[in-house]
């Protein structure tokens, strides 16, 4: 019996795939539909009290396009589903050959703008739907919002707390990763601190503390444990009650050379209790401990929390940022924008679909800026258009080769808090943001009104019976 972890890697994930893409292909396989098409990956709307993307994903998508195949074990299970032995001797060899444009990860973006957009034999296009759609929406959507998060923070530290509550072990690691990228300082993941590079944190649980005859002796013996690093948990009886005991623990280890880093609240009201600690560790001389809030907290309720003052210097957030609570997705797709015919000659194509139409063609996003580097607004444009502002779409593989140097996670994360900071603060509020302008060019218009009359013609008005 084959394991989850059998698969876990790149290259054994040809199967992560929805089966009706399997069946397409082979569909495409038997009609000898082989020339190369282009599809864009894009998100179609803005979820509620969103005004933005923080894209995430790209590594993991590139990493997969390169690595991809299919093993005997692939094909053998496949054979039994009544794929044909020409089919199953044609993926034997399969490999991703085409080329992929990108906007880098840790790119702030907006709806029906192409996050990737792919060329290649349409079966190669088409096969690899699932896994990019899956993977960049689970890391766009947390992206985005652990960056809310962090905006709603001000400049105090925020730690990622979710593993426990997050979907399975493989979104506990890109929820790790993507909030990192959205300006986390860290999280209490400690195999995603190993993989990633990532800074870990943690405290210690109220079992801890229980398991104690008394609540001081816990603290006391963490403290030996972790002279250098200790954060206490002060809320299983009483926080005041607990918050004095930290201070004879903190006095303790100062004699000792060392100082207790911090508290930490997981209940009760935060902002009253927050401020009378302060107040308690200020008058024993303990400016340098911080207190440390967690439990349910989002962005709404930390920006409800210094609204009021509450003296919290740092905050750990777990399942509502790990899931994206009030959003747990983004409606990303991917939809194709052109086909080629034999000769290699490419036609534009659209979908009319009412609320779902596409945009048709290769395209290209181009990104508008004030004197000080301040987003103003973006324009959807046709790829060889000659237009104003920055490019974002990047070629980043050419014949199933990445093509450039994958940035490592803390470069990905400062393209992020870069972005972040150059966009408007009007479209960071939590609530009742305005809508960022993007247009379409005139080219993609007119194209798009053209293709309307020409399909509405060919297979509305004209359509057999």
């Amino acid at each position: 019996m084959s394991t989850y972890w059998d698969f876990a890697k790149e290259e054994n994930m040809s199967l992560f795939t929805d089966l009706y893409e399997l069946t397409m292909c082979a569909s495409y396989f038997d009609n000898n539909k082989l020339a190369p098409a282009t599809f864009d990956l894009f998100i179609r709307r803005l979820p509620e009290n969103r005004s933005y993307f923080l894209f995430a994903g790209l590594e993991q998508v590139l990493l997969f396009l390169e690595n991809v195949k299919f093993t005997e074990k692939h094909l053998a299970y496949l054979q039994k589903q009544g794929f044909s032995k020409q089919f199953l001797d044609y993926l034997r060899n399969f490999k991703f050959t085409g080329e992929v444009w990108a906007i880098p990860e840790g790119t702030v973006a907006f709806p029906c703008e192409p996050l990737i957009r792919v060329t290649a034999p349409i079966i190669e296009a088409q096969l690899i739907e699932t896994f990019l759609l899956n993977t960049v929406n689970l890391q766009t959507t947390i992206a985005t919002k652990a960056s809310r998060v962090v905006t709603a923070a001000k400049g105090k530290a925020i730690i990622e707390f979710g593993l426990r509550r997050e979907h399975g072990i493989d979104a506990g690691m890109k929820v790790a990763r993507s909030s990192y990228i959205a300006g986390c300082q860290g999280t209490s993941n400690v195999l995603a601190g190993l993989v990633y590079g990532i800074p870990v944190f943690g405290t210690m649980a109220h079992s801890y503390v229980m398991s104690f005859e008394k609540e001081i002796d816990a603290f006391r013996a963490f403290a030996r444990t972790f002279p250098n690093k200790s954060t206490l948990l002060i809320d299983t009886y009483d926080e005041l009650a607990g918050a004095e005991k930290a201070i004879i623990v903190a006095k303790e280890l100062e004699k000792t050379g060392h100082k207790l880093d911090g508290v930490r609240l997981d209940s009760g009201n935060l902002t009253e209790t927050s401020k009378k600690i302060r107040a308690l560790l200020d008058t024993n001389g303990l400016r340098n401990v911080k207190i440390f809030a967690s439990g349910d907290l989002d962005e709404y309720r930390i920006a409800k929390l210094l609204n009021q003052d509450a003296a919290i210097d740092a905050f750990g957030v777990g399942t509502k940022m790990g899931t994206s609570a009030d959003r747990p997705y983004v409606d990303v797709i991917y939809k194709l924008c052109e086909t080629a015919s034999a000769k290699g000659d490419f036609t534009p194509i659209m979908k009319l679909s009412e609320g779902k139409t596409t945009l048709p063609g290769r395209k290209q996003v181009f990104r508008h800026k004030d004197k000080k580097g301040f987003l103003t607004k973006d324009v959807i444009a046709l790829a060889d258009e000659k237009t104003e502002g920055e490019p974002l779409l990047v070629r980043v593989m050419e014949n199933g080769k990445i093509i450039r140097t994958l940035p490592s996670l803390n470069e990905i994360r400062a393209t992020a808090l870069e972005n972040l900071s150059k966009l408007p603060q009007k479209y960071k509020k939590l609530t009742a943001a305005p809508a960022y302008p993007v247009d379409l060019s005139p080219a993609l218009e007119d194209l798009i009104k053209r293709l309307k009359q020409k399909l509405t013609k060919t297979e509305i008005l004209n359509s057999p019976q």
